[in-house]
């Protein structure tokens, strides 16, 4: 059985890195699990991988290369046990080190386990503010990468592509530089993916450390029931984008240059729609994924952001989603969450 761990800070491209590399190994003929974790109680990313016909779930209310390390473990022996894959992938959530996660993996009972080179994906569009908010952070998840992806290319001119492969380099001479754009799953995608049948042959040099406290990264997540009349797809658009427009210029204020995720998902009774916000200097992102629906109704919004208490995003974020909703008429109930100590897995089916 083959582990691959995909690592990247927050909004960097992972999830749809691993949609498009979970789709590759499907139809390679591969029975593939993918685990998928979110710092927060409530998990955005699993359904997002759903809406691609892909069967989820997620383990979250922490990171995996610190606080769910059991959680890890009960996990991967239960998704070996029920489902017997032969590829497991690993999306940890941005602030967590996947060099960690896999030594941890290693000291797990597991039976026949290999690892594919630990990859760490980095958003070329905001790279030197990401090493300028928290370089020590940027500069321990590059240096334990075996591959490291330079994403979003296609957002930015070459100059900057040339500059974040230089900057990466410099940090981690010994790192694989793949340059892509994970949305496109072109001939440059694809190498990526070749390079995934290697080994990897990292080992880490130091203890274990917190990811929590060297990101710097506050954290909330939360899910509104939603009821509705009938709403067109378009409204439920501009209403995510003016969400994210508001939460990003209220963050501004406590840290102009922020940099991390906020992704809002809104289940209604025709699809899915994701929205997404990954700087203070970004614009929102919205995307329909899926159009089918199940006649439920939801928003899940999970944001991460640097040099913000979670106290303040709590508030920001509460109230940018609340105005919105009750402008647009749209009736909403808070969902209360308690954190359960049994873990979530995640596969695919095939």
């Amino acid at each position: 059985m083959k582990v691959i761990i995909i690592g990247g800070f927050l909004g960097s491209g992972k999830t749809t890195t691993l949609r498009n590399l979970g789709k590759h190994f499907i139809d390679k003929g591969h029975k593939i699990a993918i685990i998928v974790n979110e710092v927060g109680e409530v998990g955005v990313d699993g359904e997002t991988i759903s809406s691609s016909g892909l069967v989820t779930k997620e383990l979250t209310s922490g990171c995996i290369c610190c606080s769910l390390k059991i959680s890890m473990e009960f996990t991967l022996q239960t998704i070996i046990e029920d489902y017997e894959p032969d590829v497991i992938i690993i999306e940890p959530t941005g602030i967590a080190f996947p060099l960690q996660i896999k030594e941890h993996i290693e000291l797990m009972d597991l039976g026949e386990v290999s690892f594919a080179p630990v990859v760490s994906i980095v958003d070329a569009s905001r790279f030197g503010v990401e090493w300028k908010q928290i370089p020590k952070f940027i500069e321990s998840q590059i240096k334990e990468s075996e591959i490291v992806c330079i994403n979003k290319i296609d957002l930015v001119d070459s100059e900057a592509i040339a500059t974040s492969t230089q900057m990466v380099l410099g940090i981690n001479p010994d790192a694989i530089v793949v340059e892509f754009s994970a949305k496109n799953a072109d001939e440059k995608f694809e190498r990526f993916m070749d390079l995934l049948t290697g080994e990897s042959e990292i080992r880490q040099e130091r203890e274990d450390l917190n990811s929590m406290e060297v990101s710097g990264v506050g954290a909330y997540a939360g899910e509104y029931s939603i009821k509705s009349e009938a709403l067109h797809p378009d409204n439920i658009t501009t209403m995510l984008v003016h969400i994210l427009m508001d939460i990003r210029d209220k963050v501004k204020q406590i840290n102009p240059d922020f940099i991390g995720h906020v992704k809002i998902s809104f289940k209604f009774k025709d699809g899915l729609i994701k929205g997404s916000l990954t700087s203070s200097e970004g614009e929102p992102v919205v995307e329909i994924l899926d159009e089918k629906g199940d006649g439920e109704e939801h928003l899940k919004f999970l944001s991460a952001v640097t040099k913000v208490q979670k106290e303040e995003l709590v508030e920001i974020v509460d109230e940018c989603i609340q105005e919105i909703l009750e402008k647009e008429g749209i009736s909403f109930e808070k969902i209360s969450f308690q954190v359960h100590d049994e873990p979530n897995l995640i596969t695919l089916d095939i």
